[in-house]
C-alpha cells in the first residue's frame, strides 16, 4: 500500500502546477510547429486535470485542503480553447 503524500510533497506538486499554468497562457515557442504546440498544451491541460483530481489512498479523500484552483481551472479553460483553434 502506498504512503500518504507529506505535506512538502503537496505543496511541491501544486508548485509545479504553476509550470503548465504559464506554458499554457504563453505563447506558441517560435520553434514548436501547430501540431508540436497542440501536443504540449493537451499535455499539460491534462497535466493540470489529472493533479487536481490526486486522492489521499483511501481514493476518496483529496489531497488537497485549501489550495486555490482558480489559476489552473482558468488555464484548463484557456489551454481547452487554443486547443480548439489549432
Amino acid at each position: 500500500m502506498a504512503e500518504e503524500r507529506t505535506t512538502d510533497e503537496v505543496a511541491a506538486i501544486f508548485k509545479s502546477a504553476g509550470d503548465s499554468v504559464a506554458l499554457i497562457n504563453g505563447n506558441k515557442p517560435e520553434e514548436f510547429t501547430d501540431a508540436e504546440w497542440k501536443a504540449s498544451l493537451q499535455r499539460n491541460v491534462d497535466h493540470l486535470e489529472t493533479i487536481k483530481a490526486y486522492k489521499k489512498t483511501d481514493d476518496t479523500t483529496s489531497i488537497w485542503t485549501s489550495e486555490d484552483f482558480s489559476a489552473q481551472d482558468a488555464a484548463v479553460s484557456a489551454g481547452k480553447t487554443k486547443i480548439a483553434a489549432l
